[in-house]
């Protein structure tokens, strides 16, 4: 990365050389620890032992090494391993929450292991414990890379006026007041004014409006957009992290600060249950006489392994269901807020639509056929490299429509293209201004399509040739198939408060909404006030879920309890921030992801107090009373994990994709 070139970064200067580092070393822990628990299971397999220890062709060295390395508990290494590095992140941890956390189980129970000689036990349950704090390291290191690919989209260099002429200079060096050139295909460095020139701006990444902007004198450009075609002098306003790319940035890392201090459902519960364990233990400790072998047994089926197992079971059988219908869901705690989501906002383009103009009416005023100006309308377009253009030359090709040669072609900016054909015939394709041409004849049924179509937020276009307006063409960006279907299974599924947040118009924000089932529309947003909305939601004790795939939806996917990305059209810096990518961009799969988090939900809860609460429960009962010994203390609490296990198995098979 090249945060200083840049100046986007603003107090957030990372590494991604040392996040690699760390992960690493961080992996290294669990890996060592998983290493030694199965050496330990291998050096107490008896049969193992007894072919080992009773072949003839040992020497009576061999054979006493072999009775000193069975006799040494390997178990012992891994339970002192993670032990210690589970007692000492507990410590940080509470000191740091002033509360109880999950860890301190780990530590009593890996305590009680020792006593009662339970090696394997207590290196299996810290291996589970470092493994899953493991795994929330690596979904968080996954998720900085949001900023990463939101930084990619500032160019590092600048075209500044210096000494009478441009020079290419470090985007550092740029002050505000400066005059700098953006050349047609290069990125937009900072957010300025254009002062001379014209150019078509590409500003997908911060509105989601999948139509390119014609601007001109006066107009604002921002920095991370894209000057399709056309030159521009621009005065710089803001540079650096005070550009809109730049918030965006600042508030993408404030999201994920505030997003990792959410708490688990073990540790909320370990700080009412750990503390009464310590008292129940104590209590039997005196009613017992001071039995150790009795206070052992209720420190050891207190042991939290079905506690510790109770999420990252369910999570893990939910992730697998999410992952056979391609949805990647990105750890437990997304699937925990998701079950709870009761409101939903979705982007419009790219997520409920397509993402790029399509043809969606075709009208022939009655002077000549439809083919004739199908062709006509190729043969101006086919040069061009406009997003509308690519939409008519795929048209007419689906068609079978082919073009003409043509001698001349001009895109004349803010109108449309003309061309020349043979025999000096010209041609125009272009939008309402071509009215104010003084040469060409005003058709009613123009002006009438003219109004038809720009009233419901579609682009209309009108074919001329040589003066006469032939018919008309209307393009805009279509529903997906399944939108309509997924916003009626959501309803079903109890979620009333369904909301499209756009930075499209009002009237093709209306239109969509209205083919899709949506009644609460919010148009012309920036990502900023996209995010404002989402805080007015969730001061509202809402769960909020939000659906894009843009880089402009990066921000309100962070901020948002649930972020959802659109994943195979979706950008990079949006599928990073989402906590849940539908990689096959089936909306369809919102109704299962959304009912299968409920599940686990259930689930989640029936682990914790049904087989780690009350399983527990019974345990300590019959350990404080004698019943029970240490070693089938540690028997029962094996089988509260087993049955946790089986619970959460049945996840694997839930289906809700209706």
């Amino acid at each position: 990365m090249h945060e200083g070139g840049h100046g986007i970064l603003h107090n957030h200067g990372t590494s991604d050389r040392n996040t690699s580092r760390t992960i690493c070393g961080k992996f290294a822990v669990p890996a060592i620890l998983l290493l030694l628990i199965v050496l330990s299971a291998v050096q107490n397999w008896s049969i193992i032992q007894g072919h080992l220890l009773n072949s003839s062709e040992l020497t009576t060295v061999q054979e006493e090494s072999l009775r000193r390395w069975f006799e040494f508990e390997l178990a012992v290494i891994p339970m002192l391993l993670g032990g210690a590095l589970i007692a000492y992140t507990t410590l940080v941890s509470m000191i740091e929450k002033r509360q109880i956390t999950a860890g301190l189980l780990v530590v009593i129970a890996l305590f009680a292991s020792a006593l009662t000689e339970e090696y394997l036990a207590g290196a299996i349950a810290a291996f589970i414990m470092i493994s899953g704090e493991f795994l929330e390291e690596l979904t968080l290191a996954k998720t900085r890379s949001a900023v990463k690919a939101l930084i990619e989209l500032v160019p590092e260099t600048a075209w500044l006026f210096q000494d009478k002429k441009w020079v290419q200079v470090p985007l550092h060096q740029v002050k505000l007041s400066d005059l700098i050139l953006v050349k047609s295909g290069e990125r937009v460095p900072v957010d300025g004014e254009i002062v001379s020139g014209r150019a078509t701006i590409d500003e997908s990444t911060l509105t989601g409006e999948s139509m390119p902007v014609d601007k001109t004198v006066s107009n604002m450009v921002f920095a991370g957009t894209i000057n399709q075609d056309g030159a521009v002098e621009v005065k710089v306003s803001q540079t650096g992290h005070h550009t809109a790319i730049g918030r965006i940035i600042d508030i993408v890392y404030q999201a994920q600060e505030n997003k990792g201090q959410t708490q688990r459902v073990a540790d909320k519960f370990a700080q009412y249950f750990t503390p009464l364990i310590i008292v129940v233990a104590t209590i039997v400790w005196f009613l017992t006489n001071g039995s150790v072998t009795k206070v052992t047994a209720v420190l050891l089926i207190a042991c939290p392994c079905a506690l510790v197992l109770a999420t990252p079971t369910a999570v893990v059988a939910s992730v697998g269901n999410a992952a056979k219908r391609g949805v990647l869901v990105k750890g437990g705690i997304v699937i925990e807020a998701a079950g709870q989501i009761d409101t939903i906002c979705f982007d419009k383009t790219g997520t409920l639509t397509h993402g790029k103009p399509e043809i969606v009416a075709f009208e022939s005023f009655g002077l000549t056929t439809e083919e004739e100006i199908l062709q006509l309308a190729l043969s101006a377009e086919i040069r061009s490299e406009h997003p509308i253009a690519k939409a008519i030359t795929a048209y007419a090709q689906q068609e079978g429509v082919q073009p003409v040669e043509i001698h001349h072609f001009e895109q004349v900016f803010g109108v449309g293209v003309k061309a020349t054909l043979g025999q000096d015939l010209q041609v125009w394709v272009g939008n309402w201004r071509l009215l104010a041409q003084g040469a060409i004849e005003v058709h009613p049924l123009a002006e009438k399509f003219l109004q038809q179509q720009e009233s419901v937020g579609r682009t209309a276009l009108l074919v001329v040739k040589d003066q006469l307006i032939l018919g008309g063409i209307a393009v805009a960006d279509t529903v997906r198939e399944d939108a309509t279907e997924m916003v009626a299974n959501l309803r079903q599924s109890g979620i009333q408060d369904i909301v499209m947040l756009t930075g499209d118009n009002q009237a093709t924000a209306n239109t969509i909404a209205e083919q899709v089932g949506i009644e609460t529309v919010q148009a012309q947003l920036l990502p900023t006030e996209k995010l404002d909305y989402i805080r007015q939601l969730q001061s509202q004790n809402r769960t909020v879920a939000m659906v894009g795939d843009g880089v402009n939806d990066a921000p309100a996917l962070m901020l948002s309890d649930v972020g959802i990305a659109m994943g195979a059209a979706g950008a990079d810096a949006a599928i990073e921030s989402a906590g849940i990518v539908l990689m096959g961009n089936d909306l369809r799969l919102l109704n299962h992801i959304i009912g299968l988090s409920r599940q686990s939900l259930i689930l989640i809860k029936q682990n914790i107090i049904g087989f780690a609460v009350g399983m527990n429960i019974l345990g300590i009962m019959l350990a404080g009373s004698g019943i029970l010994n240490p070693i089938m203390a540690a028997v029962m609490h094996n089988i509260s994990s087993a049955f946790v296990v089986i619970n959460s198995s049945r996840l694997l098979g839930f289906d809700k994709t209706s």
